[in-house]
């Protein structure tokens, strides 16, 4: 399979994926909310791609969630060039993704992360994840995440959980806080190999994060809480907006790629707090 149909593949199912999980969101939502649509060009002077982002805030479930997908590509910076791999002397590249940030109305629904992209340069490769942060520890919200992750990795390849969990809490840590952003997940980078099998393990990464956001959402959303509770949630949105921007590689590459600024920082919440 050549290069331009596997990049017209994936480009293709994280436009599909972002349909499907705005149509989740809406549903649990309602109808009546709106979702707010943009849509972005890399460079409005030539054609470098661009991408389209939904954001919800103040909703009956989600302070705000953001869905955002891309498609960008055209020349790297010299700088930028030598922390890419596989460039060598070629200093082109194209990059498409789908990155999902909730961040919840309620303290006891965890803040919920996703994102999955393929990257070409010399070489092509998938990378991303999933990853969740509660305000409080809940040993059925850990317990179900990670049930449900292992069976999913299984069923692509025995190595998978152990192995992305890890690389999961390496790298959601703050190291000058030296403590973990959330519970974890999967995270994976630099995935190469056989390009298929890859793939199939991407699409069904996505599908499960659809289904494991609104079985949280169904687990919790109905616990009641008070402000007290809500303000200890805007302290830890405090140490998620330390992470995105202080370490995140997605908002490095964005910015350093020229990305649009607002579909890039969506991760960020509405409100936060730091002592």
């Amino acid at each position: 399979m050549d290069q331009d149909l596997k990049k017209k593949l994936t480009r293709n199912w994280f436009i599909n994926l972002q349909e499907m999980i705005c149509k989740e969101i809406k549903q649990i939502e309602g109808e009546k909310i709106k979702f707010l649509k943009k849509t972005w060009k890399r460079d409005k002077r030539k054609d470098e791609g661009g991408g389209c982002y939904y954001i919800l805030e103040n909703g009956k479930v989600f302070d705000k969630v953001g869905v955002n997908f891309s498609e960008v590509y055209g020349k790297l910076s010299k700088d930028f060039k030598k922390k890419i791999p596989g460039t060598n002397n070629n200093k082109k590249f194209w990059a498409s993704g789908i990155s999902v940030v909730m961040h919840m109305k309620n303290p006891h629904v965890p803040a919920m992360h996703f994102n999955t992209r393929y990257i070409c340069t010399n070489h092509g490769w998938f990378g991303g994840g999933m990853d969740i942060t509660p305000c409080f520890d809940d040993a059925i919200i850990k317990k179900f995440l990670f049930k449900k992750l292992k069976k999913m990795c299984d069923s692509h390849d025995k190595k998978y959980f152990k192995k992305y969990k890890k690389w999961c809490d390496e790298y959601f840590y703050l190291a000058h806080r030296k403590e973990s952003r959330g519970i974890g997940g999967i995270f994976f980078d630099y995935k190469k190999g056989t390009w298929e099998k890859n793939f199939r393990f991407v699409r069904d990464l996505g599908i499960n994060f659809t289904q494991i956001f609104k079985q949280i959402i169904n687990l919790k959303n109905n616990k009641g809480w008070n402000l007290k509770q809500k303000d200890i949630q805007y302290f830890k949105r405090g140490r998620y907006v330390e992470f995105n921007l202080l370490y995140d590689r997605g908002t490095k590459f964005g910015l350093q790629t020229g990305g649009n600024v607002e579909a890039i920082l969506m991760s960020l919440p509405p409100l936060a707090k730091w002592k």
